[in-house]
């Protein structure tokens, strides 16, 4: 018998000012699971995330935490039910200093030390306001302020946006043991496929608003070939 979803949509419709974004899309994540959603600009994918995180109100479906409908919850309550979003822009608090924005998530102090152990350049940091981090730092002081609050999904949205590739692959290794050591599913709505892929257990492409395609990342991880396909098939779906 499969493991039971830690996060389960099913006919999900959602938009913006009666404009529909997301058609009947179903997906589940389990705990310990990374899921990534790939798909051009304009596909859904951020809409999806928000709607998971309470900003956007669906227009028909279901959302479940943990088999509860979490439709009608506030942001407030999604986030004390454990669910941690990562938004592009960071969520971060520019005039604070990287140890206040930790403090504004948690006042666990053991829980913010862990989570600052996940990127040691941020011990160097803790006095300096976030907005003159680099945009890795910031990067890296997003995912450990979320972590900090020890969430049971995660919500990432484009996480490499306007970063280096090499400071994306240093991030990587958190989330992959986020999965593995604290039973964190995630989901992963990013642009740069390779590394969606590398780091993900399953691939979800989203194309205007569907799914077109629900596979193991195993399939493509070593078969750049296909994943091009993939996105060619999402841009004529």
């Amino acid at each position: 018998m499969a493991e039971p979803a830690l996060l389960e949509i099913e006919g999900l419709v959602a938009g913006y000012g009666g404009s529909r974004v997301l058609h009947q899309v179903d997906l589940a994540v389990r705990a310990g699971e990374i899921v990534a959603v790939l798909g051009s600009n304009g596909a859904g994918k951020s809409t999806l995330l928000q709607v998971v995180a309470g900003g956007v109100h669906p227009d028909a479906g279901t959302v479940l935490l943990d088999g509860e409908s979490i439709v009608r919850r506030s942001v407030h309550h999604r986030a004390r039910a454990g669910i941690g979003f990562v938004p592009p822009d960071r969520g971060l608090f520019p005039s604070l200093t990287v140890r206040e924005n930790l403090r504004v998530r948690t006042r666990d102090r053991a829980a913010i030390r862990r989570s600052v152990e996940l990127f040691p350049r941020l011990e160097l940091l803790m006095d300096r306001r976030a907005g003159v981090l680099s945009g890795g730092e910031q990067q890296m002081l997003a995912l450990s302020a979320v972590l900090a609050m020890r969430p049971r999904l995660l919500l990432i949205d484009e996480m490499s946006m306007g970063l280096a590739p090499l400071v994306v692959r240093s991030l990587l290794p958190v989330i992959r043991a986020a999965a593995e050591t604290e039973g964190v599913g995630v989901l992963l709505v990013e642009q740069h496929a390779p590394a969606a892929v590398e780091v993900s257990d399953r691939v979800l492409v989203l194309s205007r608003g569907r799914i077109v395609h629900d596979a193991p990342s195993a399939e493509v991880r070593d078969d750049p070939a296909q994943l091009t396909a993939l996105y060619l098939q999402e841009a004529t779906a």
